[in-house]
């Protein structure tokens, strides 16, 4: 079982993962990151209703697969918590771009809060695990 306080960090990461690709969206992220190039080069080739449709089954795909995990026992739901706090340490790589190139990287405006939500989240998700 999530405690409540891991359920906190989480929740309260939701507005800022939604800022961070709202900031994403509106300075072209899209346009200059390689690694979002190389995992959505193959959607290139394809139409826009193509691309979008294949995308949205995706998405579905994985929300059932989730949903299923999730529902299967509580020791499931602990262990999916894992991929939000990888995902907070990946976002670190706007950070890194920024510093790297001397000026602003599309994202690192909110991306700074994601090492101290990674902090936070990290140190109460082991700490659940060595309870486990």
């Amino acid at each position: 079982m999530i405690s409540k306080k891991l359920r906190i960090i989480f929740v309260a990461s939701i507005p800022v993962f939604i800022a961070h690709g709202l900031e994403e969206y509106f300075t072209g992220f899209y346009n200059v990151d390689g690694i979002f190039k190389f995992v959505f080069q193959p959607f290139e080739s394809m139409t826009i209703p193509q691309a979008t449709f294949l995308l949205f089954q995706i998405m579905i795909w994985l929300l059932l697969i989730v949903s299923a995990l999730l529902i299967t026992n509580s020791k499931w739901q602990l262990r999916l918590m894992i991929i939000p706090g990888l995902i907070y340490i990946f976002e670190f790589h706007h950070i890194w771009k920024a510093l790297t190139s001397g000026s602003y990287y599309p994202g690192v405006i909110t991306a700074i809060s994601f090492p101290i939500l990674a902090f936070l989240f990290w140190k109460q998700l082991l700490k659940e695990f060595a309870a486990e």
